[in-house]
């Protein structure tokens, strides 16, 4: 009888063994095949500019508005965002023309895809890059960051490569890690250049280029963030949400991370990056905000 106990404990052991690795195989196979999915890669041409003005301009946007340091580290030479055996590897990698980096291998048209449309020389989709927004860059301005990328000091540094671990390979799967951002950046006409001044119509500009729509809603109405658990709901920058809210609040939120009352803004908001933008780049902003409808929070 033990005998036989044990003949059927071990025939259940392989049935369920061999349904895990059925599992695991239906699990790679569909998230491998997310992964190898192409997109449209067709951009229109672009010229990048070698003057010191367009460099400068393009280290403005890129450093303070954009944020590409953000994942890419301040001196662009790579970071990891985030890793987990389980989950994976979330890296920006080396822009520059160090070792390891992408810069010396990257032609000018293989920058506007990865920025402009999300996607790599093959057409298969980036991770993370954040193109849903950069998409909005105006000509001249996509222009003038790559001409500081090409123009950054080489960082000799190898950075992991983006990737999945089984747990990630499972969300990816099931469609609950939407991360693949070729497939929800959208295909739009950029203006050939949006021209600085100090009028709403370019603090709209600013706040599509600089993500603020991605966190706080179209309607700027503020709640939940996508993103992993535990992030706090953004806050509601209409009117009804900030209407005590003076230019002189705005500008030490940015500049400071303090709201009115003096308390601190949540970490998640990249005050430490927008702090660089300009006078009038935040009276801009200002009179954006001002001018949009007020709505209820969360109200997208």
């Amino acid at each position: 009888m033990t005998r036989t106990l044990f003949t059927w404990t071990g025939r259940l052991f392989a049935a369920v063994l061999v349904l895990v690795l059925i599992g695991a195989g239906v699990v790679y196979a569909a998230s491998e095949r997310k992964l190898r999915q192409t997109y449209d890669a067709a951009v229109d041409s672009l010229d990048v500019p070698t003057d010191a003005a367009s460099v400068a301009r393009g280290e403005h946007l890129a450093r303070t508005v954009i944020n590409c340091t953000l994942c890419h580290g301040e001196d662009l030479g790579g970071a990891v965002y985030s890793s987990s055996p389980a989950i994976g590897t979330v890296a920006g990698p080396n822009l520059t023309r160090g070792k390891g980096g992408i810069g010396a291998g990257y032609a000018d048209m293989d920058f506007v895809r990865a920025i402009r449309r999300g996607v790599r020389r093959d057409g298969r989709s980036l991770i993370v890059m954040p193109s849903e927004v950069f998409t909005h860059l105006s000509q001249e301005d996509l222009g003038a960051v790559i001409a500081f990328l090409k123009h950054a000091a080489p960082v000799d540094r190898e950075v992991p490569r983006s990737g999945f671990g089984p747990v990630g390979r499972a969300l990816l799967a099931m469609g609950k890690m939407n991360i693949l951002v070729a497939g929800k950046t959208p295909h739009i006409t950029p203006p050939a250049s949006v021209p600085p001044d100090t009028t709403a119509a370019y603090g709209k500009y600013i706040a599509d280029i600089a993500g603020c729509h991605g966190c706080h809603g179209y309607g700027l109405s503020g709640g939940r963030v996508a993103g992993p658990p535990g992030l706090p709901p953004a806050s509601n920058l209409t009117p009804a949400g900030i209407a005590n809210w003076t230019e002189v609040d705005l500008t030490r939120a940015l500049r400071e991370g303090k709201r009115p009352d003096g308390s601190q803004l949540n970490d998640f908001m990249p005050w430490k990056v927008f702090r660089g933008m300009t006078d009038a780049e935040i009276h801009a902003i200002w009179l954006y905000l001002r001018s949009v409808p007020g709505k209820p929070f969360g109200n997208k």
